[in-house]
């Protein structure tokens, strides 16, 4: 008897979508393109925990607020929600001691005008003079050039 055509042996499955290609043991793993260039005119961004390209730094938190003065600017944290001011686009950045003795506020005012305030509740005295004492020089140091 003779196997009628269209019949033999079976064929064997297809691989399943999407299974990566077999890589010898040890084979280095170049990615496609490399990293992506920064937009024109914007810094290369700074991978998080990196140290930023020179220059003093400044923080102070409290549970619900912070401020973050670095070379890239400035970050104010207002109950979750956070707002960065490239240097390019702080106009000033005001720091004083609020109501109660024990609260720093920090202002930015925006080249248009616009003003973003953060307070940061520092609980005791000695540590708001601290970060009044610290954040001075900071700001002198990335705004010494504006008028």
């Amino acid at each position: 008897m003779t196997t009628p055509a269209g019949f033999g042996p079976p064929i064997p499955p297809p691989a399943p979508y999407g299974a990566p290609p077999q890589v010898p043991y040890g084979a280095p793993q170049v990615p496609y393109g490399g990293p992506a260039p920064a937009p024109y005119g914007m810094p290369a961004p700074v991978p998080y925990g990196a140290p930023a390209a020179g220059g003093p730094e400044f923080v102070a938190h409290d549970r619900r607020n912070s401020v973050i003065v670095d070379p890239a600017g400035v970050s104010l944290e207002v109950g979750g929600r956070t707002v960065d001011f490239p240097w390019a686009g702080v106009a000033a950045v005001h720091a004083a001691p609020g109501p109660h003795g024990h609260i720093l506020m920090v202002a930015v005012r925006h080249p248009g005008g616009m003003l973003y305030e953060c307070r940061i509740d520092a609980r005791r005295r000695a540590r708001l003079h601290q970060w009044l004492a610290e954040l001075g020089p900071v700001l002198g140091h990335y705004l010494a050039h504006r008028a």
